[in-house]
């Protein structure tokens, strides 16, 4: 996986945002591709993609990608990306071309890109969408009140708002959305993001616990033991998800495509993933 990842000068967000996943999906061939970079235009404090400068888009990236996950054999295909607040609109059109690659060279497989919320810009949004991924993610992270301090340049009425945006002009689009749990939020913050998120028909949840990445990031306020997280599962289903993963090593893309195959089974009318006219308008 290094090498192939080297050799074609790609990005991985299992690596850069040191995910406590990577050697188990590394070794059974998966990964969650990061494109535009590998320095993001904002500060998030649990985050440990460095902030900064970018390069501009790399033109080739796109089929580069493509190019590893068809070597891969890939079945179930994770994109996401740094935020650029640098471009016009946001690295919008690089997500497209990059789902489109991904169609081209693996026709059979489903697509889940995990995007930021393009600072609000519901053209960028809507031309992500018009490519046809499978699912649509995008995290809330964690609740309204901790916004200023871990989310500077964020908003969480605009995320809320992509997803709201997402099934208002595609209804039959999987969504995804997920929160990091120990940053300091408490128990009903937790609930009322799950009833906000399921109030917009949102898919899938994920819920993991926040590690501090080094010690210049925001601290952990608390370790969730495993049976909240179980708590938490029940509740979410009970709220109405219709896939819920949530534990303290679950990460927004960890066992995505399971996730996926489990949100179709309760979806009625659609078939197989990538294949249903509904859910890939374009």
């Amino acid at each position: 996986m290094e090498k192939l990842l080297a050799d074609l000068n790609l990005c991985t967000v299992c690596r850069s945002a040191r995910c406590p996943n990577r050697n188990e999906c590394f070794a059974s061939g998966t990964a969650t591709f990061l494109i535009l970079g590998d320095v993001c235009t904002r500060n998030c404090r649990f985050c440990a993609i460095p902030a900064g400068a970018p390069k501009p888009p790399d033109p080739g990236e796109p089929d580069r990608l493509a190019e590893a996950a068809r070597s891969l054999g890939l079945k179930h295909v994770v994109v996401t990306s740094v935020t650029r607040d640098d471009l016009p609109d946001g690295g919008a059109d690089h997500f497209h071309r990059t789902i489109l690659a991904l169609k081209n060279t693996l026709p059979e497989s489903s697509i889940e890109v995990l995007i930021p919320d393009f600072s609000g810009n519901q053209k960028s949004l809507f031309h992500v969408l018009e490519a046809g991924p499978d699912v649509l993610n995008h995290n809330i992270e964690t609740p309204p009140r901790l916004y200023d301090k871990l989310r500077p340049g964020a908003s969480y009425e605009r995320s809320l708002g992509v997803l709201e945006r997402v099934k208002s002009r595609f209804p039959g689009m999987i969504t995804k959305s997920g929160l990091m749990l120990g940053l300091g939020e408490t128990h009903s913050e937790i609930l009322e993001v799950m009833e906000d998120l399921c109030r917009l028909d949102c898919d899938i949840l994920t819920l993991g616990q926040y590690l501090k990445p080094d010690r210049d990031h925001h601290p952990i306020v608390e370790f969730i033991p495993p049976e909240r997280f179980e708590i938490y599962r029940r509740i979410g289903r009970e709220t109405g998800f219709r896939y819920v993963s949530s534990g303290p090593f679950v990460r927004s893309s960890y066992r995505a495509r399971e996730a996926l195959e489990k949100t179709l089974q309760l979806r009625p009318g659609v078939g197989e993933a990538g294949k249903s006219s509904e859910r890939n308008p374009i």
